[in-house]
């Protein structure tokens, strides 16, 4: 394990190391995992993919013991699995981990506490439209900010 070195004292080898180990690690963490992990972008995925991404970078550094690391961001991997098949599986579980859908504007009518409430500027609105090739939210017959934080528009 000289390769990798261990406590703080690392030489720029033994960094360097640690560094294609983590991504080689990780690399293969997501195609076990599944790429869920980074594709919703939900509340679990994002808190999962900042604890992962803190842990790795420890690893390499040396701010944390290779293995020990190694293991806890496995079980860290290990339970977003499971709450995710566990989200997939119940919609009671699918609402406490990832949240709701939340409708700002329907049929003509704008639910303008609902996109307060949510932190949705007319600014944001103004790019959803554009991103959909709309010029007017009169032009959809529903405006949704979704639970990933994307605002999709069904056009009429």
């Amino acid at each position: 394990m000289s390769i990798f070195g261990s406590g703080k004292d690392l030489s720029v080898a033994q960094e360097c190391a640690r560094a294609v180990l983590v991504l080689a690690y990780g690399l293969l963490a997501v195609r076990v995992v599944g790429r869920r992990i980074f594709g919703k972008w939900s509340a679990l995925d994002i808190v999962v993919s900042i604890v992962i991404g803190s842990n790795l970078s420890r690893a390499v550094t040396g701010s944390a013991p290779l293995l020990g690391t190694l293991a806890a961001t496995s079980v860290f991997l290990l339970l977003h699995w499971l709450l995710a098949h566990l989200a997939a599986r119940f919609p009671a579980m699918s609402r406490l981990l990832e949240g709701q859908a939340i409708t700002i504007f329907k049929e003509g009518k704008a639910d303008h506490g609902a996109r307060l409430r949510h932190s949705v500027s007319e600014a944001d609105l103004d790019e959803a439209l554009r991103q959909s090739g709309l010029s007017s939210v009169t032009d959809t017959c529903q405006v949704t900010l979704e639970p990933s934080g994307k605002i999709t528009l069904l056009k009429r």
